[in-house]
């Protein structure tokens, strides 16, 4: 009995490639609920965006600057925390997106910071950046000569969602930057 339940531990903790169907959350002032396929290629989760631009996910994030930060909500009449900040932006076209930011490790394809785009989302340490552990994530809204900006919630000195500009505090505690929108892929890589 130890040895099947051991091999069925390992089988169900593995993903497997392929798709999972998952629901999303009604987006606040409808009730609409969606199935949506989350995929995978290997270990990496693959967000399906569908015909979702990043410049319209950006324009709806933007309306979203001023809302308070409030840990582990995804409700803008409460505020947000990083990660519910991210799922309620998504959330509001239908992308399935997970819900913590750690989660966002082994998300979609990892690029160099000077490849990034307005939409990708851009992952950080926690507060203890030697940790090396994601704890705190935005969407990258702004690239113009290298001066990189991010839509996020915070729970630092802004205290709610506000855009920054990657200084040298984000930048210690930057542990990468992944793409979520096949569109921006200048090279067509996926």
């Amino acid at each position: 009995m130890k040895n099947a339940l051991l091999i069925f531990i390992l089988f169900t903790s593995c993903k497997q490639p392929g798709t999972e169907e998952v629901s999303v959350k009604p987006v606040e002032g409808t009730t609409q609920r969606t199935a949506s396929k989350v995929a995978y290629i290997g270990e990496r989760r693959v967000i399906q965006t569908g015909n979702t631009t990043p410049q319209e996910l950006l324009a709806f994030a933007k309306t979203l600057i001023g809302i308070p930060y409030k840990y582990g909500s995804t409700d803008p009449r409460q505020g947000f925390d990083c990660s519910g900040f991210i799922t309620y932006v998504f959330n509001h076209f239908n992308i399935v997106v997970p819900r913590s930011s750690v989660d966002f490790t082994n998300v979609e394809r990892e690029i160099a910071l000077e490849e990034a785009q307005p939409g990708d989302i851009i992952l950080f340490t926690g507060t203890d950046y030697t940790t090396g552990v994601v704890g705190h994530m935005g969407i990258i809204t702004s690239t113009d000569n290298k001066d990189y900006q991010f839509i996020h919630s915070s729970s630092g000195k802004g205290r709610g969602v506000i855009i920054t500009r990657l200084n040298e505090y984000f930048m210690k505690r930057l542990v990468k930057v992944i793409r979520v929108f096949r569109r921006n892929n200048i090279n067509g890589k996926q």
